[in-house]
């Protein structure tokens, strides 16, 4: 039924958008910086001794890092809204 899949297109991405700044914060990623002892933290240190040392610019840590401590950019948000709404059209052709 086409309202169906439009009504599960809207809610799966709307609640991929409204999630993710919470999905962030409980893995680590948080407005004032990654969270100790964290998943986020683990992920920062595996990614420093891949790295020698340090997290490369634009690696998936840095992005995330930026996206827990200053939200989610147009690009960013755009990109989870067509996740979200693939998501949720492939619930409704389930049902």
């Amino acid at each position: 039924c086409l309202v169906t899949t439009v009504v599960a297109v809207a809610a799966g991405a709307g609640g991929t958008v409204v999630l993710a700044p919470v999905v962030l914060g409980a893995v680590g990623f948080t407005s004032v910086g990654i969270a100790a002892g964290s998943y986020a933290a683990g992920m920062m240190s595996t990614a420093a001794i891949a790295n020698g040392g340090g997290v490369a610019a634009g690696s998936l840590v840095s992005v995330l890092t930026s996206a827990g401590m200053g939200g989610l950019g147009t690009a960013a948000t755009a990109t989870l809204a067509t996740v979200g709404g693939s998501v949720g059209a492939a619930v409704a052709a389930l049902i």
